[in-house]
C-alpha cells in the first residue's frame, strides 16, 4: 500500500516540480549582457564577410612556436610549455571568433595589434583565456572560505592590467567556449558564449596596474596566442576585417556602389529619403504615433517639393529643409560625392547630429574680397571657413577644424570618405585626411563642460543653409558595434 500510493505522490511532486521550474524560467528576467550579445552578434552577421585563419590540418598562416603548437584531430593545441604563436598577416580593425576548450587551472592568451617582436600585453594587447576558477588561482581561510587572489584585470576576458572582464560566463571544464573579439578602431567588445563581458572604448582606458601600455594606442598588429605552460584547445577561427576603405570608391559608374556597400541614393528618385519632421532632434524623437505620423508627411511633402533628381544627382534649391535617411545608423563607412556653387554652406549630420562641414574656403564675406583690418581677418578665422571642409564645426571641446584645406574650387565635384566609430569621426576629403577619430560631441544635450552621449543610431541628414546644393554617389557599409 506504502508504495501505491508513494508512486503517485512522487509523480505529483515531479509534475509539480518541473512547473514550477518552467513557470520561474518564463518569469525569469532576461540577462541584458546576453540580450546585448545576441543584437551585436545580429549586427555582425549582417556585416562581416568571414576568412578561415586555422585550416585544421597544419600551421599554414603562422609563426612563431609551431612545435609546442601542434593539430591533433583538427583541432589547434598548446602543449604544456607553449610560448607564442601568431598570425603571419597583421590586422588593424577586426571581429575575431573562435573556440577554445580549457583544463583545470589553463592559462593562455590573445594578443591582438601586437607589433613583430612585440610583448602582447604591453605592446599590443592580451585579453586573458584563463580558468579563473581554479585551484591555482584561490587558497582557504582558516574559516574554510576559498578565496580568489586574482586581480579583477586578470579573470578570463580582462584586457591584462587593464580592464576587467564580466564573469560568470565560461563553460564547464569538459565544453567548448565560443568567443568573438570585436575590435574597430578604439571600440572593444568580447563576446563570451553569447554574453557581452567587455564593451570599452580603448581611447579612454588607463592602465588598472599603474603600468605604462602603450599597446592601447596600437592601430594594427598580429594576432597571438600567447602560451602559460598549459594545455588548451582552439577550433573554429575566423576573421571578418573591418580596417577603412579606400578613400574613394571603387566603381565604374555613378551611383553605383563598390562591392561591400549599399546605394544611399539610387540616381532615379528620392526613394530610401525623408523629409526633416523636426529641426530640433531631441523634440523628434519625443514624437510618437499620430504626432510623428503627421509631422513626417508634412516634412515630405515640403521635402519633394525642393529636392529633386536631375540627370542623376540629387539636387537642392535652395529652400525648405535638410533632407534625411529613412533608416537609422550606427556606426559606419560612408561616400558622398558633392558640389557648392560659390559661397554656399552646407554640411552633413550624423546620428542626427550637426556637423562636417561643407563650405566654400574662398568666399571672404567681405564687399572687396578681403578683410580690411586685424578683427576682420580674426572674424574671417573664427568663422573657419577658409580653413576649410570636413571639420567638426559644432564642437566646443574636441577639435572644430579640419587638418589641412582639400576643397576642389566651387562648382568642381568633392569625394568624402566618412568613418564613424562609437563617437568618433575619421574623414578624407578628396583623398586627404581631414579628420582624424575625433570626437564628434553631442549638440542638442549638453550639459555644462561634458556632453550627455551620442545616440548609438539615428538618421544621417544632409543639411542646407539657404544655398544650391548638389550630391551624387551616395554609399554606405555599415560597421558592427
Amino acid at each position: 500500500m506504502t508504495n501505491r500510493l508513494l508512486i503517485p505522490c512522487l509523480l505529483l511532486y515531479s509534475f509539480s516540480s518541473f512547473s514550477l521550474c518552467a513557470q520561474e524560467k518564463e518569469n525569469a528576467k532576461p540577462d541584458p549582457l546576453r540580450t546585448a550579445g545576441a543584437a551585436t552578434l545580429e549586427r555582425i552577421e549582417n556585416a562581416a564577410e568571414w576568412s578561415s585563419l586555422f585550416n585544421g590540418k597544419d600551421l599554414s598562416g603562422w609563426q612563431g612556436d609551431t612545435e609546442k603548437y601542434v593539430v591533433e584531430d583538427g583541432v589547434l593545441v598548446c602543449q604544456k610549455g607553449g610560448k607564442v604563436l601568431e598570425t603571419e598577416k597583421q590586422y588593424s580593425d577586426f571581429v575575431f571568433r573562435f573556440q577554445f576548450k580549457l583544463t583545470e587551472s589553463g592559462n593562455n592568451g590573445l594578443g591582438i595589434r601586437v607589433p613583430s617582436g612585440g610583448h602582447a600585453s604591453r605592446d599590443g594587447m592580451e585579453l586573458q583565456i584563463l580558468d579563473h576558477r581554479g585551484d591555482r588561482y584561490h587558497h582557504e581561510t582558516k574559516d574554510g572560505k576559498r578565496i580568489s587572489w586574482l586581480k579583477p584585470w586578470q579573470v578570463h576576458g580582462s584586457i591584462y592590467g587593464v580592464y576587467p572582464a564580466r564573469t560568470g560566463y565560461l563553460k564547464p571544464l569538459e565544453e567548448w567556449n565560443e568567443q568573438v573579439v570585436l575590435c574597430i578602431e578604439s571600440h572593444l567588445m568580447i563576446i563570451l558564449n553569447g554574453a557581452v563581458i567587455v564593451d570599452t572604448d580603448l581611447s579612454q582606458l588607463t592602465a588598472q596596474d599603474g603600468k605604462r601600455r602603450p599597446g592601447l594606442d596600437r592601430r594594427s598588429g598580429h594576432i597571438q596566442f600567447a602560451g602559460h605552460n598549459d594545455r588548451i584547445e582552439f577550433r573554429g577561427m575566423e576573421i571578418a576585417e573591418f580596417a577603412p576603405s579606400p578613400t574613394s570608391p571603387k566603381t565604374d559608374a555613378d551611383n553605383t556602389p563598390p562591392e561591400g556597400f549599399e546605394a544611399l541614393f539610387n540616381g532615379k528618385d528620392l526613394q530610401g529619403w525623408k523629409g526633416l519632421a523636426h529641426k530640433d532632434a531631441n523634440k523628434r524623437r519625443e514624437l510618437k504615433g499620430k504626432d510623428l505620423a503627421e509631422a513626417q508627411a508634412a516634412a515630405d511633402d515640403r521635402m519633394r517639393e525642393h529636392w529633386s533628381v536631375v540627370e542623376g544627382i540629387l539636387t537642392y534649391d535652395g529652400n525648405g529643409d535638410s533632407l534625411c535617411t529613412d533608416r537609422d545608423y550606427g556606426d559606419f563607412e560612408m561616400y558622398v560625392d558633392w558640389k557648392i556653387p560659390p559661397g554656399a554652406d552646407s554640411g552633413i549630420y550624423l546620428r542626427g547630429t550637426p556637423q562636417i562641414q561643407i563650405w566654400d574656403p574662398w568666399d571672404p564675406r567681405t564687399k572687396d574680397g578681403l578683410p580690411e583690418t586685424a578683427e576682420g581677418w580674426v572674424e574671417a578665422y573664427r568663422n573657419g571657413r577658409n580653413l576649410g571642409s570636413g571639420g567638426l564645426w559644432n564642437n566646443k571641446r574636441a577639435s572644430n577644424r579640419p587638418l589641412k584645406l582639400a576643397d576642389k574650387k566651387p562648382g568642381e565635384w568633392n569625394t568624402f570618405l566618412i568613418r564613424m566609430v562609437g563617437n568618433q569621426v575619421s574623414i578624407w576629403l578628396n583623398d586627404t585626411l581631414v579628420v582624424d577619430r575625433t570626437e564628434l560631441e553631442n549638440y542638442w544635450d549638453r550639459e555644462g563642460d561634458r556632453d550627455l552621449p551620442l545616440p548609438r543610431a539615428d538618421q544621417i541628414e544632409l543639411q542646407h543653409h539657404g544655398s544650391e546644393l548638389f550630391f551624387k554617389n551616395l554609399y554606405l557599409r555599415e560597421l558592427p558595434y
